[in-house]
């Protein structure tokens, strides 16, 4: 395997063209937050979900959002859950129906309207 060298100076820089981009989005981010906040306050909840280190990221996430994202600050619990974290239903989903679909039972059987 060929190893590519990248210089400090080219690591910071494609930060900083990653923050840019992500500027560019905040009108679209703003929306989906409202969007968020509409639905949870109709009774809805977060599903997350993701393969190998982004199924630790997507219980992370929801360990985030149900005890709490700052330590000094305490407020209610927002409803989410991580699909990726019962090792049960996703083997089962695999060999029951498909590894590409290891997600969608639980997300149909969780998911509603909001």
């Amino acid at each position: 395997m060929k190893k590519i060298k990248i210089s400090l100076e080219e690591h910071l820089q494609k930060n900083i063209e990653a923050h840019l981009s992500i500027l560019d989005l905040s009108d679209r981010i703003k929306n989906i937050i409202q969007i968020l906040q509409k639905k949870l306050k109709m009774g809805g909840k977060l599903l997350f979900c993701g393969n190998g280190g982004s199924a630790a990221d997507a219980q992370h996430l929801a360990a985030e959002f149900l005890v709490r994202l700052r330590p000094h600050i305490n407020r209610n619990p927002i409803p989410a859950i991580s699909l990726a974290q019962d090792t049960s239903t996703l083997t089962a989903c695999g060999n029951d129906y498909s590894f590409d679909d290891i997600f969608l039972r639980p997300f149909q059987a969780l998911s509603h309207k909001n």
